[in-house]
């Protein structure tokens, strides 16, 4: 008996160790979105840590959707071993186009645009009525848009506390509108396992938009009760999709 009860914890510990290998050797690479900055991932970042994985949060210029691309494979090929890309809003037509290397394990989308090839992100939406916050973007003399205060408050970020959402506004990072016409050349989606987390109360990106996205791409989707910014309203669900993810 005590040999039986020995050789059965043996093998749990070496299932456990083979179950523990796919996230160890994983980098989690966090891609940001528009009006934002790789800071807007600190809350789940932690998180991922705990579990023992590696982290990084790509800084976009949000200049081009070329030169998002770009920061982002070089992020990811700055990696050793297997990569999950995460993308949020804009980032998820990022990591659409950056997510084709052999590296890249599964791309996470939250509450993303998804885009197939030859589509650009302004399209997407056309067939759903203009988002509230959407409608409150400002533009700047070279083109570069941006949320008020009040509107990061109110549609980008409203299940926050208010100096949350101060911080976001006074961190956000403008994104050149002619990023949003830039056309997709692949859809990485279609050759990686994919999640989708669907924010329910979404301002700035029509959640039925986001449930077409997830159904397109054949995801794993949690639909969370949330604004646009569940990686800050609940972390930690965010972080179960990642780790999942990052242990598949």
């Amino acid at each position: 008996m005590k040999r039986t009860l020995i050789a059965t914890a043996l093998l749990a510990s070496a299932f456990a160790a083979q179950a523990a290998a796919p996230a160890a050797d994983t980098t989690v690479v966090l891609v940001h979105g528009a009006f934002a900055d790789g800071s807007s991932w600190d809350k789940v970042i932690p998180l991922l840590q705990a579990k023992g994985l590696k982290v990084v949060a790509v800084q976009n210029p949000l200049s081009s959707l070329a030169d998002d691309v770009a920061a982002t494979q070089r992020v990811v090929d700055a990696q050793t071993g297997k990569v999950v890309l995460v993308g949020h809003s804009w980032g998820g037509t990022v990591i659409t186009q950056a997510g084709t290397s052999d590296k890249i394990k599964a791309l996470v989308y939250v509450a993303a645009f998804a885009p197939s090839e030859g589509e650009a992100t302004a399209n997407l939406g056309k067939d759903y009525a203009v988002p509230p916050g959407i409608a409150t973007l400002q533009a700047d003399a070279a083109g570069y848009l941006w949320l008020p205060a009040d509107s990061v408050a109110k549609n980008f970020a409203p299940d926050v506390p208010p100096a949350t959402a101060a911080l976001i506004a006074a961190t956000q990072g403008p994104i050149n509108s002619k990023a949003f016409g830039d056309v997709t050349t692949v859809a990485a989606w279609k050759t990686k396992p994919n999640y989708y987390i669907a924010a329910a109360n979404d301002r700035m990106i029509a959640p039925a938009l986001q449930q077409a996205f997830a159904k397109k791409l054949n995801a794993t989707t949690v639909t969370l009760k949330t604004s646009h910014v569940p990686m800050v309203s609940q972390p930690a669900k965010v972080a179960e999709v990642i780790i999942a993810a990052a242990q598949r």
